[in-house]
Order: C-alpha cells, then sequence, then structure tokens
C-alpha cells in the first residue's frame, strides 16, 4: 500500500457503518410496517462488530428508540433511507477526505432530494473527514472498488438524466483525479428487472478480495439471463488481462418474484461486509436459493479470511424498497 490517494475496500479496517433512519412510507407502499423492525435489528446485528451512525429527523429519535453505547443517532433529516447512494465517498492516503457527489434521486426519478443531496456533508461533518466537492452526479451503489485503484461500473453513470453531456472518458479522468480510479470497467450487459437505478453495480457485481469477484446470473429461463450473461462475460476477459488476475464466480440469483404484480431486484451481491470479521448476505425467503449464495460467499471469503463469519439477513421486506443492505448502508473506512 501505499500514500496515493485510494479508495479503500470493504474488506480493509473500518471506522463505523452509517445508516439512515427509515421513514419515506412511499418507499414500501403498503409495506412499511415491519421496515423500522428490520432496521432495529439490522444496526444491532452490525453494533455487534463496528459502531454504528444513524442520521435521522430528531423527531423520529425518541420513537427510533435505537440508541446505545454501540449505536449513535446523529439528528439529520433525509428524504430517504438509501445512505450508500448519497453518502460520501471516503479516500484515504497521506491526506484523507470525503468525496461530496451531487445527489438527483437515481435521475430524477423520487422528488425530493434535497435532504439527502445535503447528507454527504452531515457525515463528513459528524464524522470529522475533509470534504471534497465531486462535482458529477454519482450514487455509492454504482462503483466497487478493489482497494488498489480497480474500479467496476456501469453506464448508470452517463445518464443525460445525471450528468448530461458527459462522457465516459471525462467521468474517467474525474474518477481518477479525485479518487485515484487506474483501472475502471464499464459493465454495461444491463441490470436487474425491477430495478430502478438504471443498473448499479452493487446489484451485478463485487469484489470478494482483489483476486476474485462475484457476478451475478440467472437461469436461462429468466427474463434477467442475457443482461446478466453478458456482464459476466465482460468481467471474465477482463479478469483474464488485468493484474492481479481476477477470476470471476457466478452468484445466481432467486428465482422471480413479485410483489403487488412487480418484480422485485433480488441480488445476492447486494451484501454487506464489515471488514475482515463478517459478511452479512441479503435472502430472500428461498432457502434452496439463499443457502447456496451464502455457500458461495462463505467459501470465497473464508479463502482469504479463515475467521470471517457470513450470516444471512432476512432482506424479503426490505427489498420492496428496491434495494437491500449494501443499499441501506455507507462502511466509513478506518484513515490508517
Amino acid at each position: 500500500m501505499t500514500n496515493l490517494p485510494r479508495v479503500p475496500a470493504d474488506w480493509e479496517p473500518q471506522h463505523a457503518v452509517w445508516f439512515a433512519w427509515p421513514h419515506n412510507q412511499a418507499t414500501w407502499p403498503e409495506r412499511f410496517a415491519p421496515i423500522p423492525d428490520f432496521f432495529r435489528r439490522l444496526l444491532r446485528t452490525v453494533s455487534e462488530t463496528l459502531p454504528v451512525r444513524v442520521l435521522g429527523n430528531p423527531s423520529l429519535r425518541s420513537g427510533a428508540d435505537i440508541e446505545s453505547q454501540r449505536i449513535i443517532w446523529v439528528d439529520a433529516p433525509t428524504n430517504d433511507c438509501w445512505i450508500r447512494d448519497y453518502g460520501p465517498l471516503f479516500v484515504v492516503g497521506e491526506r484523507p477526505y470525503g468525496i461530496d457527489w451531487e445527489f438527483n434521486a437515481w435521475g430524477g426519478k423520487y422528488p425530493p432530494w434535497d435532504r439527502d443531496n445535503a447528507a454527504g456533508l452531515t457525515v463528513l461533518s459528524s464524522a470529522g473527514w475533509k470534504r471534497r466537492e465531486g462535482k458529477l452526479c454519482v450514487e455509492g451503489g454504482a462503483l466497487e472498488w478493489d482497494g488498489q485503484g480497480r474500479l467496476l461500473t456501469t453506464d448508470c453513470l452517463v445518464t443525460e438524466s445525471r450528468n448530461p453531456g458527459v462522457s465516459k472518458e471525462q467521468v474517467a479522468d474525474r474518477l481518477h483525479e479525485i479518487a485515484g480510479a487506474t483501472e475502471i470497467v464499464w459493465v454495461n450487459g444491463g441490470g436487474l428487472r425491477g430495478d430502478d437505478t438504471d443498473g448499479h453495480i452493487d446489484q451485478l457485481a463485487r469484489f470478494i478480495d482483489p483476486e476474485n469477484v462475484v457476478a451475478a446470473v440467472a437461469d436461462p429461463e429468466d427474463e434477467n439471463h442475457a443482461g446478466l450473461e453478458a456482464n459476466f462475460e465482460i468481467l471474465r476477459r477482463w479478469g483474464e488481462q488485468t493484474s492481479p488476475r481476477v477470476r470471476v464466480h457466478r452468484l445466481q440469483i432467486p428465482p422471480a418474484r413479485e410483489i403487488d404484480g412487480q418484480r422485485v431486484p433480488e441480488s445476492y451481491c447486494n451484501y454487506l461486509r464489515l471488514g475482515s470479521e463478517r459478511l452479512l448476505v441479503p435472502t430472500f425467503g428461498d432457502r434452496r436459493s439463499d443457502d447456496r449464495a451464502i455457500s458461495v460467499l462463505r467459501e470465497l471469503a473464508q479463502a482469504s479470511v479463515p475467521t470471517i463469519e457470513v450470516l444471512g439477513i432476512d432482506c424479503s421486506d426490505l427489498i420492496w424498497g428496491l434495494g437491500a443492505l449494501h443499499c441501506a448502508s455507507l462502511n466509513e473506512p478506518a484513515r490508517v
């Protein structure tokens, strides 16, 4: 490792994990009731491993009933709970800082978003990180780093609804300049049906370590099959020529499931990694599929970190909001 600016990988030491307290009932139409209890359980589980910080409207603080020595409430109103996408991107090196990107609710899909767009500065100020302005509309779920400058992303960064008139080359130049990206892989085969992010990478492919990536794939009869296979091939070909070389492993999504007639974008890639200690895997109520995914992730994670615990977290209610564990969380790395 050098002191050059870089974005740490999720398996590196972490200082805390950030969340935003759920309150927007429109995110889970007619199905909001179980969500606060889900977050209470999740926050307690994460706090067993790392300190937890929670952004929330002051008026919700007492009703949330979550505070403890390991779970700290930070008064800050938000529009929604998906802090991965509107939170800052932490960069370490000789002078650590956080990048505060612009956020417009996934291309203007869900107004208003003013409070979420302001939350990046709140997190950085509360955590004591220097702020750098991102000058692009970028969501955290669109960026997957290996800790050494290699980045997986998708064409969602260059939609006209986010960064009109901005090319891939311009985005790449900015990511190199401000985040230390040295190699960028554009995964553009398509996202999941029911997904509203225009294809975030955290639903499609994740680094397990610098030499192993998991990629979402689907059964041949699934409508997601062709797009996910195209993604897999892009990654497989890249993995053979990059250095260090990367093996790409299939991580099959569960069978199609609908809620109120709408397919939900279920993917086991949307896991939350807590440094070298724990990996929390979203599960979706299909025992065979859930167990298979946990087994794949456990085998890969324990190959490099034998002591890591891989634990399933039932996200069958959470996914109706079109996100899972990675979307709902933000890893704050250790600065050294």
